[in-house]
């Protein structure tokens, strides 16, 4: 297990869900179907630990989600997902320009890369609200019933 972790009662454990999000994307070296745009309704879960239940008796008050939640609005809400790296980011901010998308670059828009991508964002937000009592071990981001990743820093 990660060091980082150590100390956390993984037998407190609590997961949120995030429910469609419309946005589009497309992974520019794929050979395939998947180098054009095309979306999906993406589903997000995370999961918290702790290292003891607060003075609720959650391992995360969910009403501390807000700022994650707004995050999570603003970046995958009727947007468009490109690579930070994909060669057509001119035409794609020239698209935004003239209003035709909501343009979010990303490291990695396939599923893999956006789960690390919202397990850091996530971790980072709940483990500053919580004072380091919460950590976020585990996300999972669907981009439809049939695909999906998950990202776990410490193997969980």
């Amino acid at each position: 297990m990660d060091k980082d972790f150590a100390g956390f009662d993984f037998t407190l454990t609590s997961t949120k869900t995030y429910q469609d999000y419309p946005c589009a994307h497309r992974q520019w070296r794929h050979d395939g179907h998947c180098k054009l745009v095309h979306g999906y309704s993406r589903n997000f879960s995370f999961w918290f630990v702790a290292k003891e239940l607060d003075k609720h008796g959650f391992v995360m008050d969910f009403s501390a989600l807000k700022p994650l939640k707004a995050y999570l609005d603003d970046t995958f809400d009727h947007t468009l997902l490109i690579n930070a790296d994909d060669p057509e980011i001119p035409f794609f901010r020239e698209m935004e320009k003239r209003g035709a998308c909501k343009l979010r670059i990303l490291p990695n828009v396939g599923m893999e890369g956006t789960a690390r991508h919202l397990w850091e964002v996530a971790d980072r937000m709940v483990s500053e609200a919580s004072q380091g009592r919460v950590r976020c071990f585990r996300v999972e981001s669907r981009e439809n019933a049939k695909n999906s990743a998950l990202y776990s820093p410490c193997g969980r």
